[in-house]
Protein backbone atom coordinates (compact mmCIF):
# COMPACT_ATOMS: atom_id res chain seq x y z
CA UNK A 1 0.00 0.00 0.00
CA UNK A 2 2.86 2.37 0.83
CA UNK A 3 4.52 1.83 -2.57
CA UNK A 4 1.24 2.45 -4.41
CA UNK A 5 0.63 5.65 -2.43
CA UNK A 6 4.09 6.94 -3.32
CA UNK A 7 3.52 6.17 -6.98
CA UNK A 8 0.19 7.96 -7.12
CA UNK A 9 1.35 10.95 -5.03
CA UNK A 10 4.97 11.72 -5.91
CA UNK A 11 6.97 14.04 -3.67
CA UNK A 12 6.69 17.67 -4.69
CA UNK A 13 9.79 19.67 -5.46
CA UNK A 14 10.98 21.91 -2.64
CA UNK A 15 10.96 25.54 -3.78
CA UNK A 16 13.38 27.79 -1.87
CA UNK A 17 11.73 30.62 0.01
CA UNK A 18 12.36 34.14 -1.19
CA UNK A 19 12.26 37.18 1.07
CA UNK A 20 10.68 40.33 -0.29
CA UNK A 21 12.81 43.40 0.19
CA UNK A 22 10.71 46.45 0.88
CA UNK A 23 11.42 49.96 -0.38
CA UNK A 24 10.81 52.92 1.87
CA UNK A 25 8.14 54.31 -0.49
CA UNK A 26 6.21 51.01 -0.25
CA UNK A 27 6.59 50.95 3.52
CA UNK A 28 5.35 54.54 3.84
CA UNK A 29 2.25 53.68 1.80
CA UNK A 30 1.49 50.77 4.13
CA UNK A 31 1.95 53.02 7.17
CA UNK A 32 -0.43 55.58 5.64
CA UNK A 33 -3.02 52.84 5.11
CA UNK A 34 -2.79 51.80 8.77
CA UNK A 35 -1.32 48.39 8.01
CA UNK A 36 0.87 48.29 11.12
CA UNK A 37 -1.53 49.41 13.81
CA UNK A 38 -1.09 47.50 17.02
CA UNK A 39 2.69 47.00 16.95
CA UNK A 40 5.85 49.06 16.38
CA UNK A 41 7.53 48.16 13.08
CA UNK A 42 10.80 49.44 11.61
CA UNK A 43 12.10 49.14 8.06
CA UNK A 44 15.76 48.12 8.34
CA UNK A 45 17.72 47.37 5.20
CA UNK A 46 14.62 46.37 3.26
CA UNK A 47 13.20 44.10 5.97
CA UNK A 48 10.26 44.75 8.28
CA UNK A 49 11.41 44.28 11.87
CA UNK A 50 9.20 44.25 14.96
CA UNK A 51 10.64 46.60 17.56
CA UNK A 52 11.10 45.27 21.07
CA UNK A 53 8.39 46.24 23.57
CA UNK A 54 9.48 48.75 26.20
CA UNK A 55 9.45 47.98 29.87
CA UNK A 56 9.24 50.78 32.45
CA UNK A 57 13.02 50.78 33.12
CA UNK A 58 13.89 51.24 29.44
CA UNK A 59 11.17 53.86 28.94
CA UNK A 60 12.35 55.77 32.00
CA UNK A 61 15.95 55.65 30.77
CA UNK A 62 14.91 57.02 27.37
CA UNK A 63 13.09 59.87 29.11
CA UNK A 64 16.19 60.69 31.16
CA UNK A 65 18.40 60.81 28.04
CA UNK A 66 15.80 62.99 26.32
CA UNK A 67 15.77 65.44 29.23
CA UNK A 68 19.58 65.65 29.38
CA UNK A 69 20.04 65.98 25.64
CA UNK A 70 17.45 68.73 25.24
CA UNK A 71 19.18 70.74 27.97
CA UNK A 72 22.34 71.11 25.85
CA UNK A 73 20.85 71.18 22.34
CA UNK A 74 21.39 74.67 20.87
CA UNK A 75 18.96 76.61 18.65
CA UNK A 76 18.90 75.26 15.11
CA UNK A 77 18.58 71.63 16.23
CA UNK A 78 15.71 69.58 17.65
CA UNK A 79 15.55 66.30 19.54
CA UNK A 80 13.05 63.73 18.26
CA UNK A 81 11.95 60.88 20.49
CA UNK A 82 11.31 57.42 18.97
CA UNK A 83 10.28 58.88 15.62
CA UNK A 84 11.06 57.66 12.08
CA UNK A 85 14.11 58.71 10.10
CA UNK A 86 14.16 58.44 6.29
CA UNK A 87 17.65 56.99 6.27
CA UNK A 88 17.83 55.65 2.70
CA UNK A 89 15.63 54.01 0.06
CA UNK A 90 15.22 50.80 2.08
CA UNK A 91 15.50 51.96 5.68
CA UNK A 92 13.22 53.93 7.99
CA UNK A 93 14.39 53.13 11.52
CA UNK A 94 12.98 54.67 14.69
CA UNK A 95 15.95 55.33 17.01
CA UNK A 96 15.21 56.01 20.65
CA UNK A 97 16.39 59.58 20.05
CA UNK A 98 17.83 61.59 17.18
CA UNK A 99 19.09 65.14 16.90
CA UNK A 100 18.25 66.75 13.58
CA UNK A 101 18.78 70.24 12.16
CA UNK A 102 15.83 72.59 11.94
CA UNK A 103 12.78 73.66 13.91
CA UNK A 104 9.83 71.61 15.21
CA UNK A 105 7.58 72.50 12.27
CA UNK A 106 10.11 71.50 9.62
CA UNK A 107 9.10 67.83 9.46
CA UNK A 108 5.34 67.90 9.08
CA UNK A 109 5.43 66.71 5.44
CA UNK A 110 8.30 64.20 5.64
CA UNK A 111 10.60 62.55 8.15
CA UNK A 112 14.11 63.95 8.62
CA UNK A 113 16.77 62.37 6.47
CA UNK A 114 20.03 63.73 7.90
CA UNK A 115 20.34 63.35 11.67
CA UNK A 116 23.53 64.62 13.24
CA UNK A 117 23.23 62.17 16.14
CA UNK A 118 21.36 58.91 16.74
CA UNK A 119 20.96 57.42 20.21
CA UNK A 120 19.80 53.95 21.24
CA UNK A 121 19.15 53.03 24.87
CA UNK A 122 20.17 49.38 25.09
CA UNK A 123 19.59 46.58 27.54
CA UNK A 124 18.50 43.28 25.94
CA UNK A 125 19.08 44.77 22.47
CA UNK A 126 22.73 45.68 23.14
CA UNK A 127 24.39 43.40 20.54
CA UNK A 128 21.77 44.23 17.90
CA UNK A 129 22.28 47.94 18.52
CA UNK A 130 26.06 47.57 18.28
CA UNK A 131 26.30 45.50 15.11
CA UNK A 132 23.04 45.78 13.18
CA UNK A 133 21.88 49.29 14.00
CA UNK A 134 25.45 50.59 14.15
CA UNK A 135 26.18 49.39 10.63
CA UNK A 136 22.85 50.75 9.37
CA UNK A 137 23.43 54.19 10.87
CA UNK A 138 26.98 54.28 9.51
CA UNK A 139 25.66 53.42 6.03
CA UNK A 140 23.14 56.24 6.42
CA UNK A 141 26.04 58.69 7.00
CA UNK A 142 24.94 59.64 10.52
CA UNK A 143 28.20 61.16 11.77
CA UNK A 144 27.74 60.18 15.41
CA UNK A 145 25.96 57.29 17.13
CA UNK A 146 25.58 56.73 20.87
CA UNK A 147 24.51 53.64 22.76
CA UNK A 148 23.43 54.27 26.32
CA UNK A 149 24.52 50.87 27.61
CA UNK A 150 22.30 50.06 30.58
CA UNK A 151 23.96 46.67 31.12
CA UNK A 152 27.47 47.99 31.79
CA UNK A 153 26.38 51.53 32.68
CA UNK A 154 28.55 53.25 30.12
CA UNK A 155 28.02 55.48 27.10
CA UNK A 156 29.37 54.00 23.86
CA UNK A 157 30.29 56.72 21.35
CA UNK A 158 30.75 55.83 17.67
CA UNK A 159 32.07 58.21 15.01
CA UNK A 160 33.68 58.31 11.58
CA UNK A 161 31.47 56.05 9.39
CA UNK A 162 33.28 54.20 6.59
CA UNK A 163 32.70 51.25 4.23
CA UNK A 164 33.46 47.78 5.58
CA UNK A 165 32.47 44.66 3.63
CA UNK A 166 32.42 42.61 6.82
CA UNK A 167 29.79 44.74 8.55
CA UNK A 168 26.09 43.85 8.53
CA UNK A 169 25.16 46.62 6.08
CA UNK A 170 28.60 47.13 4.55
CA UNK A 171 29.52 50.10 6.75
CA UNK A 172 30.85 50.61 10.27
CA UNK A 173 32.07 53.34 12.60
CA UNK A 174 35.87 53.52 12.69
CA UNK A 175 36.16 55.39 15.99
CA UNK A 176 34.64 54.01 19.19
CA UNK A 177 34.91 55.04 22.83
CA UNK A 178 33.38 53.86 26.11
CA UNK A 179 32.72 56.58 28.65
CA UNK A 180 31.73 56.01 32.27
CA UNK A 181 30.87 58.55 34.99
CA UNK A 182 32.29 61.06 35.82
CA UNK A 183 33.33 61.52 32.17
CA UNK A 184 31.58 63.95 29.86
CA UNK A 185 30.83 63.79 26.13
CA UNK A 186 30.89 66.66 23.62
CA UNK A 187 28.52 66.07 20.67
CA UNK A 188 30.20 66.59 17.32
CA UNK A 189 27.37 68.71 15.92
CA UNK A 190 27.51 71.30 18.69
CA UNK A 191 30.97 71.24 20.21
CA UNK A 192 30.32 73.94 22.76
CA UNK A 193 28.11 71.66 24.84
CA UNK A 194 29.41 69.16 27.40
CA UNK A 195 27.05 66.46 28.57
CA UNK A 196 27.76 64.46 31.71
CA UNK A 197 27.59 60.70 31.15
CA UNK A 198 26.02 60.36 34.60
CA UNK A 199 23.09 62.45 33.39
CA UNK A 200 22.37 59.87 30.67
CA UNK A 201 22.22 56.85 32.97
CA UNK A 202 19.26 55.93 35.19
Amino acid sequence: MTAIRRARYPLRMQVPLTVKRWRRAEYDRLVALGAFQGGPIELLGGQLVVAEPQGPYHAGAVTKVDYALRAVTPPGFIVRLQAPVSLDEESEPEPDLVVVPGRPGDYLASHPAHPVLAVEVAESSLEVDRRHKGSLYARGAIPEYWIVNLVERVLEVYRDPAPDDGADFGWRYCAAARLAPPAAVVPLAFGGARLSVADLLP
